[in-house]
């Protein structure tokens, strides 16, 4: 059975891995730092993003 409370964290979870990702490529093109600062900033968001798209899902 399927429990769909911990779906939410699978998808926060893939939202910080390609938010995560994006930011680090974005980034990458100053320096590291940015690189790294970037990153942060779209896991933060990827998080954000993945637990509202799975609470728009699961409704």
């Amino acid at each position: 059975m399927v429990n769909w409370e911990s779906m939410s964290g699978f998808f926060a979870f893939l939202g910080a891995n390609l938010g995560g990702w994006i930011g680090w490529v974005l980034g990458a093109r100053v320096g590291f730092m940015s690189a790294y600062m970037l990153s942060v900033v779209g896991m933060a968001a990827g998080v954000y993003a993945g637990r509202r798209a799975a609470a728009a899902l699961l409704d």
